[in-house]
Formats: C-alpha cells, sequence, structure tokens
C-alpha cells in the first residue's frame, strides 16, 4: 500500500514536509455551478436581490475564503497567494464560478482554488435564498493545475 502524505509512520495525522522542496510557479483552476430558477437568474442579472449586487459579493467571498484556505483545511500549509481571479458566466439556468488561483512556493494552489468556489457558491445561495429555495450547488471540481513536481494536470 502507497505511504499517505498526511500520515506519518505511527498512523497520526501530520502536515507535509516541504522544506526541502523547490519552489515554483503554481496555478490552480476549479470550477463550479450554480443552478437557480429563472427568477433568481433575472434578479441577479438586473442587479435586483435585496441582499445587494449578487456576483460582486460572491467574487469578494471566493477570494476572502481562498485566503483563508489553511485556516478552514487543517493539514494545508498558508500559502503567500499572489493572485485570485474569480469569473461567472450567466447562462439560462445556472451561474458557473471559475476561481484560478496562483502563487510561486513549495507547495500547490488546489484547495485554495476549491475554497474560492465554494465560498464564491455558498455566498450566492444565501443571498438568493429567500428568492429560490431550490438553488442547488453542482459540480465543483479541480479543473487543472500546474507547477511543481508532479507537473501539469488536467483533467479530461
Amino acid at each position: 500500500m502507497k505511504n499517505l502524505s498526511h500520515i506519518n509512520s505511527k498512523g497520526e495525522a501530520n502536515m507535509v514536509d516541504i522544506q526541502d522542496k523547490k519552489s515554483s510557479k503554481r496555478v490552480a483552476i476549479a470550477e463550479g455551478t450554480m443552478i437557480l430558477s429563472k427568477k433568481a437568474l433575472n434578479k441577479i442579472n438586473d442587479d435586483k436581490v435585496s441582499k445587494g449586487n449578487v456576483i460582486n459579493t460572491a467574487r469578494i467571498a471566493g477570494i476572502m475564503g481562498a485566503k483563508k484556505t489553511s485556516d478552514l483545511i487543517p493539514l494545508c500549509h498558508p500559502i503567500p497567494i499572489e493572485a485570485i481571479k474569480i469569473d461567472f458566466s450567466i447562462n439560462e439556468k445556472d451561474i458557473n464560478v471559475l476561481a484560478t488561483v496562483s502563487t510561486t512556493n513549495k507547495t500547490g494552489v488546489e484547495m485554495e482554488a476549491l475554497v474560492a468556489v465554494n465560498i464564491a457558491c455558498l455566498t450566492i445561495y444565501d443571498m438568493v435564498k429567500s428568492i429560490d429555495k431550490k438553488a442547488k450547488i453542482n459540480s465543483i471540481k479541480l479543473i487543472r493545475k500546474s507547477g511543481g513536481k508532479s507537473g501539469n494536470w488536467k483533467r479530461k
């Protein structure tokens, strides 16, 4: 059986030792979808949601979430994030959320990108739940990553 990186020889949880790893440019892209009613999507598009501008608020929340990842995921390293970009595509039935996070460091930013998408989606949900009780967060996943020893990876 392969050794698990977050479990030591005694079977205890531990943070991975990255002291001897080399820093490299690392980028991770994650996405997720908010499935919403036509009414909720129209209110978001028209900036008529009573709690405020949904997209701007979700973008700020996603950025804040990425920056707090190591506070939320117990064994994540705190990483100096160099850039976070969160894009939204509003369609007829949903909103696609795409987060791109980058750093030059010894470990990657996949978790930061995934947390950014989750928090952005949760913020959208919170802001429209009174309009759309059936709002649904769907299909959050890593799309691609680059950098580090394992190199580039892309979802097929």
